[in-house]
């Protein structure tokens, strides 16, 4: 499970440090692709299976599943860290969601997302009165 807010920075090179309480899961490889509201997903290898086996089991006449998969896919890049814990950010995704210097990385259950800083701050401005809002309609009998 991936939990809490980390704000690493990008490199020249389009490097970013993973969170030190994530390297060792995360160590064997990963995949990143673009995500929902511009940021990146970031699964291990095998949510990144898990999630592969859920969308070919979905109907290719569903123009929404051939849309989502294509870009889905398409986007995808599978990273190995090197011995400091970087990744490299391919500049397509970087440049979908808007990566330049200053990034967060958020986990989000089973999996991390990377953010632009000022866009997670954007968005969780704009989210946090919402969530304080919430009902048990996302959640119920949990909560």
């Amino acid at each position: 499970m991936f939990l809490g807010t980390h704000q690493p920075r990008l490199d020249d090179k389009g490097r970013l440090f993973l969170p030190a309480k994530y390297r060792e899961e995360l160590a064997e490889g990963l995949v990143i692709t673009k995500g929902q509201e511009r940021c990146l997903y970031v699964f291990p290898v095998g949510e990144f299976q898990r999630i592969t086996e859920a969308l070919s089991t979905a109907p290719v006449t569903a123009k929404a599943v051939r849309d989502y998969s294509r870009v889905f896919f398409a986007s995808a890049s599978d990273e190995t860290p090197d011995k400091q814990g970087r990744i490299t950010i391919p500049q397509a995704l970087r440049a979908y969601a808007g990566l330049e210097r200053d990034c967060v990385v958020i986990g989000a259950n089973t999996r991390l997302e990377i953010w632009d800083q000022r866009a997670w701050d954007t968005y969780l401005a704009d989210q946090e009165q919402a969530f304080a809002d919430l009902s048990e309609e996302v959640l119920p009998g949990i909560l």
